[in-house]
């Protein structure tokens, strides 16, 4: 067998070879990850982009009526996205619509990764009373079915933007929490923590100066992966129309009211479902890749 490269002239050869090496599991995953960060990004490119632009590209208006152009098909004069039942641009709607489900969805996931920090990082460091009651909070909402759950907040304080963004991060924090609890509970037993003890720094300080930053990327991650739920429930609650009321045009209403024409004029309600595909997939899949990096970092750091 060939010996490996830089080897010297009395060096035994080896049996492994360059292309068992590139076989190896670690490089597998290793070009697994990249494609997933490739392709999560470009998905999610794909849709965050046009709906940040939406405003400077040269689109009719969101509430643009023409009954004499209804429901033309895709890339009929100029409408790439077809129109709607009132003449609408599709693609328009979309993408301003993209702006209002985008927005809740990284609201909700930003206050969801705050409270689940805190509370799970509380409930990791300190334990006793302060992990019984997070722990129970925890396992009370989870057993409490999510959809209705959400449904039943709105219809007590309205569908408004404020609420349902504070009721989707309200229905994710557990998910957060969760991870950070256990996270922290590992991090408390290193030989740091116990040095910091010593050294009298209160438990406040060593839990936010150094126990926090030592979790906060792999429960960054989690918060990643919530945004396509967010989203999905965002344009859950607009379908059953329980979502902010008009004039926003959010994903769930668009679909929600193409659905009646989805036999005669398919683009209404498949164009929109396919760009939440999109995004949800992209964003999953950059979020697994992030996931697969840094957990391939922590096993080589802890070689």
């Amino acid at each position: 067998p060939p010996a490996p490269a830089g080897a010297g002239p009395g060096t035994r050869p080896s049996a492994v070879t360059a292309r068992d090496l590139a076989r190896a599991t670690a490089t597998r995953r290793r070009r697994s990850a990249s494609l997933k960060l490739w392709a999560g990004a470009v998905c999610t490119l794909l849709v965050v982009v046009p709906v940040a632009l939406a405003q400077v590209l040269p689109l009719p208006g969101a509430g643009d009526q023409d009954l004499s152009r209804r429901r033309l098909a895709p890339l009929t004069d100029g409408h790439l996205f077809g129109t709607d039942q009132l003449g609408r641009d599709v693609l328009s709607r979309v993408l301003h619509g993209g702006q209002v489900s985008l927005t809740v969805g990284v609201l909700a996931v930003v206050v969801s990764g705050l409270i689940g920090i805190v509370a799970g990082a509380a409930a990791g460091y300190y334990g006793r009373w302060v992990d019984a009651v997070v722990s129970r909070l925890l396992e009370a909402q989870m057993s409490l079915p999510l959809l209705m759950m959400l449904l039943l907040v709105v219809a007590l304080f309205g569908p408004s933007v404020t609420v349902i963004t504070c009721v989707i991060a309200i229905a994710q924090w557990p998910e957060v929490a969760r991870l950070t609890r256990s996270l922290v509970l590992v991090e408390r037993e290193k030989p740091y923590v116990a040095a910091a003890q010593v050294l009298g720094l209160p438990r406040i300080a060593i839990l936010a100066r150094h126990v926090i930053p030592n979790i906060v990327r792999q429960a960054s991650l989690v918060v990643l992966l919530l945004l396509a739920q967010a989203v999905l429930l965002e344009s859950a609650l607009s379908y059953l129309g329980a979502g902010p009321q008009r004039p926003f045009a959010t994903w769930g209403r668009i679909i929600s009211d193409g659905q009646d024409y989805i036999t005669t004029s398919w683009w209404l309600v498949t164009l929109p479902g396919l760009v939440i595909v999109l995004l949800v997939v992209g964003v999953n899949l950059l979020g697994d890749g992030l996931r697969d990096r840094t957990r391939r970092r922590t096993t080589e750091g802890s070689r």
